[in-house]
């Protein structure tokens, strides 16, 4: 039997006004339907009508953005994901939920429900939440720290992924004439113990079409790609260089290895945010234009809250010296992952500060690309082809149109080229990452033959 050919993964990660940060202000933008529902269904049945494998929401359960200089996005994303199921029938639904600020068995549940609503589409960003502002929004008096946070993490994944087992897959029963729902026998407590966390279970809702939501993560540092080797299903990540794609990418795939998971059924999905027009001058222009919209004061804030550097005392105009970044170093916690990218674009680039305040507007460290479609395609085959990704989380500069661009224009080529579908071939995220269902922990050992 000949193996299919590979095929990209393709996710639309929405912000509601779009990534670039002045987005809000352009006059294709829609800031003004943020907080309408309707307006996400719409996105997501663009996405589904180019068979893109799921949307995605990054969240955080604190006001981070400076809302007198930016749209905040405000929607609890579960919520709205189930919104966009309604209004889609096959397309993926990905979100962001914080080990340190919620507990197993009401997370399990949310993404839970999400899968059954959904018919098997629910996927879970898996975050600690890099954020000290959090902290006082549960009442704590601090954040913990990055060691303590990816602790909690591990025993956090390990007892939801037991929860959503701890139903076997044949448990109810249905039988009316008898009057049994369900086979008691097969649904177990999980008797969770941990350093941070104790849940008993069992779970009280049957296992999911997929078995499991897809288990989604986009640590960087070197714990967080620990984490992603151990647990990560399909990974979002941040690079500018095709080299340092490359080296991320073989670096999950050997960690996955290790843990004994099968190296090819973890999907690595860096972020790409692309001005697209019909010659490479006219998408330059395109860039620009959104560039002269950014408000420095917010750009510098966003820069101290990437890098955890100030740049304030340098004049916009002022070349950035490297030796402000030379701490970079390597990577050790998430902040500094992050760091790194800033720290090679001033070493590789030697912008202005005006200039590297325009390099992060487009998408906060992820890669901004400005060409024709051919050229964004171009890009995209070259890094799935050489080892760099097995797809993209594309990240327009703005909404809805920056998506419909995409979908229009690139998506087609991709398509002619053979690397994308033209179709479905199945209902569930997994099928369209290409996953197999996860067997529940608790299901009966396969009779031996002979």
């Amino acid at each position: 039997m000949v193996n299919a050919p590979r095929q990209l993964s393709l996710n639309a990660f929405i912000y509601p006004s779009g990534h670039h940060e002045a987005a809000w202000r352009h006059p294709d933008s829609r800031p003004d339907r943020i907080y309408d529902v309707t307006y996400y269904q719409e996105i997501g049945r663009t996405a589904e009508a180019a068979k893109l494998d799921a949307v995605f929401f990054a969240d955080g359960p604190a006001l981070r953005t400076d809302v007198r200089h930016n749209a905040a996005p405000g929607l609890e994303p579960i919520t709205l994901l189930t919104a966009i199921a309604s209004a889609t029938t096959h397309l993926g639904l990905i979100a962001t939920a914080s080990t340190t600020y919620y507990e197993p068995y009401n997370l399990a549940r949310l993404f839970s429900s999400l899968d059954h609503i959904s018919g098997g589409r629910a996927g879970w960003n898996i975050v600690t939440t890099g954020t000290d502002v959090a902290a006082a929004n549960f009442g704590l008096e601090r954040h913990p720290d990055h060691r303590e946070r990816y602790a909690r993490a591990r025993e956090f994944v390990d007892a939801v992924v037991a929860l959503w087992d701890s139903w076997e897959d044949d448990a109810i029963v249905l039988d009316r004439a008898a009057g049994i729902y369900a086979d008691a026998d097969k649904i177990h407590p999980i008797d969770f113990v941990g350093e941070y966390l104790r849940v008993r279970g069992p779970f009280n809702s049957a296992r999911t079409p997929q078995g499991r939501p897809v288990l989604v993560q986009a640590g960087a540092s070197n714990e967080g790609r620990a984490f992603a080797g151990r647990y990560a299903e399909a990974i979002f990540t941040a690079h500018q260089r095709l080299s340092d794609a490359q080296a991320f990418y073989a670096d999950i795939k050997a960690k996955a290895a290790e843990y004994g998971r099968d190296a090819e059924a973890v999907r690595i999905l860096p972020g790409i945010s692309p001005f697209i027009a019909d010659t490479e001058s006219a998408a330059r222009r395109l860039e620009r234009e959104f560039n002269e919209l950014t408000v420095p004061e917010y750009g510098l804030r966003q820069l101290e809250s990437i890098t955890g550097t100030s740049l304030r005392g340098y004049a916009l105009d002022e070349v950035v010296p490297v030796e402000v970044f030379a701490g970079a170093g390597d990577v050790t916690d998430n902040a500094r992952s992050r760091l790194q990218v800033v720290a090679g674009i001033v070493e590789r680039e030697r912008p202005t500060l005006r200039g590297l305040l325009h390099r992060l507007a487009g998408a906060r460290g992820h890669r901004v690309i400005a060409g024709t479609p051919e050229q964004i395609a171009d890009t995209i085959e070259e890094w799935f082809t050489h080892g760099a990704a097995d797809g993209f989380n594309v990240m327009p500069p703005w909404y809805p149109g920056g998506l419909e661009v995409f979908t229009s224009t690139v998506v087609p080529i991709l398509r002619e080229r053979g690397l994308f579908r033209t179709e479905y071939s199945g209902t569930t995220l997994r099928d369209h990452f290409g996953l197999a269902r996860p067997a529940s922990r608790f299901a009966p050992e396969p009779a031996s033959v002979g």
